[in-house]
C-alpha cells in the first residue's frame, strides 16, 4: 500500500448495471460542475420505482408496534422514506464530522508516530473518497424527495448519535493529545464498521434499486478504507504507551456503542414532524426493548482490529472485553 497508493478515482462500479452506471455518471457530472446550477438528472429519476420501499420496513424499531401497524399506508411510506433520509444523514455526517477529521490526525501525524508521506497520501486519498460518498448519499436522498414529491428535509433532524457522542468525548478530553486519540478512535471505529451498517440495506430486493446501488458502491470503497484505517491504527498503537493505549480503547468502546446504537433522537424528531398520533409513546415503548438498543449488531470489524492489537480483557465492546496489554 505504501509506495503504490493509487490516485483517487470514482467508485468502482459495474458498467453493465444501469443503476450503478447512472449513479456514477451523475457523481462525475456533479463533481466536474462543482458550484454550477443544479440541473435535472433524468438518469436517476427514471430509475425511481414508486411501488418499492425506500427503506426496509423490518429495520424500523417500531415495525411491529400496534401504533405503527394501525397507520395508513401513506403514513407508513412516509416514515420509511424518512428512515432513508435519516440513514443517509447518518452516513454523511459521520463522513464529514467523524471520519475526515480523524484521518486528518493521521495525515498531520499529530500523535508523533513518525508516519511517512505514504500515510499522508493514503489518508488524503481516502478523504477525497469520502467526499464522493457524501455526494452519492446526498443524491440518493434528493432522488427520494423528487420521486415521492415530499420535502423530507434532513436539516430538520438532530445531529446523529455518533456525532453527538464524539462531541461529548472531545469536550471531556484534556489536552491536544487526548483530543487526537479521541478523534482517531471514532474515525477508526467508523471505518472498520461502516460496511456492517451499509450491508443492512444493500441486499433487500424490496428496496429502491437506486438506494441499494448507492450502498453497494459505497461499501466497495469502504472495504479498502477499513484496511487503511486498521493498518494505521496498528502503527499508532505500537507507538503508544500504556496510558494512551487505555485511553484509545475507551474511545473505541464509546465510539462503537454510539455507532451501533439506534438513534431515537432522529425518530423523535420525525414523529413530531409527521404528527404521528401516539408516536412519542410508541418510541418510549420500543426504546425499552433490549433488541432495539443496537441497530448495527455486526462487531466483526472492531473485533478483528482488537485481535490485531493483541489486547485482552478490560474494556467492554459488545459481549467481549478487551484491555491494553
Amino acid at each position: 500500500m505504501r509506495p503504490g497508493v493509487s490516485p483517487p478515482s470514482l467508485p468502482e462500479y459495474d458498467a453493465s448495471d444501469p443503476v450503478e452506471s447512472a449513479i456514477v455518471r451523475r457523481l462525475a457530472s456533479n463533481w466536474a460542475r462543482r458550484a454550477t446550477v443544479k440541473k435535472a438528472e433524468p438518469e436517476l429519476d427514471d430509475l425511481f420505482d414508486s411501488s418499492l420501499s425506500d427503506y426496509p420496513e423490518a429495520l424500523l424499531p417500531f415495525a411491529e408496534h400496534p401504533t405503527y401497524l394501525a397507520l395508513r399506508p401513506e403514513q407508513k411510506q412516509r416514515l420509511q422514506a424518512w428512515a432513508w433520509i435519516a440513514f443517509n444523514k447518518n452516513v454523511m455526517d459521520i463522513e464529514k464530522y467523524v471520519v475526515n477529521p480523524g484521518f486528518d490526525v493521521l495525515a498531520e501525524d499529530r500523535l508523533g508516530v513518525g508516519l511517512g508521506d505514504w500515510a499522508a497520501v493514503a489518508v488524503n486519498q481516502a478523504m477525497v473518497d469520502e467526499q464522493y460518498h457524501t455526494l452519492m448519499h446526498f443524491n440518493a436522498s434528493s432522488a427520494t424527495r423528487r420521486g415521492r414529491g415530499w420535502g423530507l428535509p434532513a436539516k430538520a433532524l438532530p445531529d446523529v448519535l455518533t456525532v453527538r457522542t464524539r462531541a461529548q468525548a472531545l469536550d471531556a478530553a484534556e489536552g491536544p493529545r487526548k483530543i487526537a486519540l479521541t478523534q482517531l478512535a471514532f474515525m477508526t471505529v467508523a471505518e472498520v464498521s461502516i460496511t456492517a451498517y451499509l450491508d443492512l440495506i444493500s441486499d433487500d430486493p424490496g428496496v429502491q434499486s437506486i438506494n441499494r446501488a448507492t450502498i453497494r458502491l459505497h461499501a466497495r470503497d469502504e472495504y479498502c478504507h477499513a484496511s487503511i484505517a486498521g493498518e494505521l491504527a496498528v502503527l499508532v498503537w505500537d507507538s503508544l504507551g500504556g496510558g494512551d493505549r487505555s485511553y484509545l480503547l475507551e474511545g473505541f468502546e464509546d465510539a462503537m456503542r454510539a455507532f451501533s446504537g439506534t438513534d431515537f433522537g432522529a425518530w423523535r424528531a420525525i414523529m413530531e414532524i409527521e404528527a404521528i398520533p401516539g408516536g412519542r409513546k410508541m418510541l418510549d415503548d420500543v426504546a425499552l426493548e433490549p433488541h432495539n438498543e443496537l441497530f448495527v449488531q455486526d462487531y466483526s470489524g472492531i473485533t478483528s482490529l482488537l485481535q490485531k492489537l493483541q489486547v485482552t480483557s478490560e474494556v467492554t465492546i459488545a459481549a467481549d472485553k478487551y484491555s491494553a496489554s
